[in-house]
């Protein structure tokens, strides 16, 4: 019978086998970028290669979601290995895609890479004879929540109702069955050395916003209209004045842009419309900061006499990293890499959607080195393949090991020490209460049904 090291050695030994099929993976999705619940080609890639590994693969999970299981030789936990399939615009990148300007320049393809890494290397190695409980190998879609006027209009057509990947999975159910989750974010900030493991992230609302306002002749009449453009500008403008009354300790990001500015430059604007999100460290402060910023957005239709429709939408939780996931992540980390290339962070003013499953299950979000250039940039790009793509497929499937052996003691352990934030339910209701539409017309604020 094979010890536990005896165990990793030949799974990171099979991984290394098949460096250069992740790579090539890895490599063929960064080619192939696609925007969030449209990851066809990815989804397809993935399914086939669990296919081919032996993993009957269950596909169209909220719309593009690809999930596949191992069973263990005895039962316990289960623990769930995720990777995120899309990428997000940045017309500029040199491989952003022509026609709809998506790139992965924040390094999702390595996260299906090593995904499908993982499951190689301990299918080869047949891991799951030595481990108990199960393994969920899960590709899901749309992390980046950008596409906003696109995803509530699908919502509209009933094809979703939350407009992230993760949160779409829990309230379908797709999560009901999973214990523990994990999975490991590229990353190119020097700060985190080659791996990090940090405590938490931001978590955000999101905005839509509708100025209306009267078109007239931009030239010859321009006393005639109303103009929806100015009103934005000022509540734009107005947002700008609150920031020194956010509290640094809050980490509040608020960042609009405008979708659009009106319909013909001889025509005063009778429309505008401006997308943001609302971020911060607790959803508290969130809370708190999205008061003000409504306030801000109605002043600028009050100033021009103009009306302005404002949706709040359910964005990403914050995030909280499980003690006792991060460090059976980082004693791995540290095996593969070295003490000194493993930094510890702290918060993190970014959001995404793993924050929501952290509510409902233990669930680690560590990162791993291997990109260069900026996250969401033009000069994101994957410079070292072996630790962006191999490396991070060896963590997951070591730490895989370490939680599920021993009849999953470790897991266990975990399970037992934490207790949940929410319930499905209770998370699923605070996610719906949070959804907010109303029509400011300058007298007061209607609500307005969505």
């Amino acid at each position: 019978m094979r010890t536990k090291e005896e165990l990793k050695r030949e799974i990171v030994a099979a991984i290394e086998r098949r460096a250069e099929e992740i790579v090539r993976l890895g490599e063929q999705i960064r080619r192939n970028p696609e925007l969030g619940f449209r990851e066809m080609k990815t989804a397809r890639l993935v399914m086939e290669t669990f296919a081919g590994l032996g993993l009957p693969p269950k596909t169209g999970l909220a719309l593009t979601g690809v999930r596949a299981e191992a069973r263990g030789a005895a039962d316990g936990p289960t623990l769930a290995l995720l990777g995120e399939l899309d990428g997000l615009v940045v017309k500029d990148h040199p491989l952003a895609d022509p026609a709809t300007g998506a790139a992965h320049a924040c390094g999702h393809n390595a996260q299906i890479a090593g995904l499908l890494g993982a499951a190689m290397g301990l299918l080869d190695a047949k891991a799951m004879e030595s481990l108990a409980g199960r393994l969920v190998f899960f590709a899901v879609p749309a992390e980046e929540y950008g596409d906003v006027e696109w995803r509530v209009d699908q919502a509209r057509q009933g094809k979703l109702e939350f407009l992230g990947g993760k949160p779409e999975l829990l309230r379908l159910g797709h999560f009901d069955d999973v214990d523990l989750a994990m999975m490991i974010h590229t990353t190119a900030r020097s700060e985190d050395l080659k791996a990090a493991v940090g405590t938490s992230n931001n978590g955000c609302l999101v905005k839509t916003i509708r100025y209306l306002g009267r078109a007239a002749h931009a030239g010859g009449a321009p006393h005639r209209g109303i103009n929806a453009l100015y009103a934005a500008t000022i509540g734009l403008g107005a947002i700008n004045a609150i920031r020194e009354t956010f509290r640094d300790e809050d980490t509040i990001r608020v960042h609009p842009i405008i979708t659009h500015g009106g319909s013909q430059v001889n025509v005063i604007p009778a429309e505008v419309r401006i997308e943001t999100y609302v971020r911060g460290k607790t959803m508290e402060a969130i809370r708190d900061a999205n008061v003000k910023v409504d306030r801000a957005l109605r002043a600028g239709a009050l100033a021009l006499g103009a009306k302005v429709e404002i949706e709040t939408l359910p964005g990403y939780l914050p995030l909280y990293n499980n003690e006792g996931l991060g460090k059976v992540f980082r004693e791995n980390a540290v095996s593969l890499l070295g003490e000194e290339h493993v930094a510890s962070g702290g918060h993190r003013t970014g959001s995404t959607d793993m924050g929501d499953v952290t509510h409902v299950m233990p669930a680690l979000h560590p990162y791993m080195g291997g990109a260069t250039g900026g996250h969401h940039a033009a000069d994101f790009a994957i410079a070292d393949p072996v630790l962006a793509y191999v490396m991070p497929a060896k963590a997951l499937a070591l730490t895989a090991v370490d939680l599920l052996w021993d009849g999953g003691a470790r897991a266990r352990d975990i399970l037992r020490s934490s207790k949940p934030r929410m319930t499905k339910e209770e998370y699923l209701a605070f996610q719906r209460g949070l959804q907010r539409s109303e029509l400011f017309d300058g007298a007061g604020v209607e609500p307005k049904t969505p």
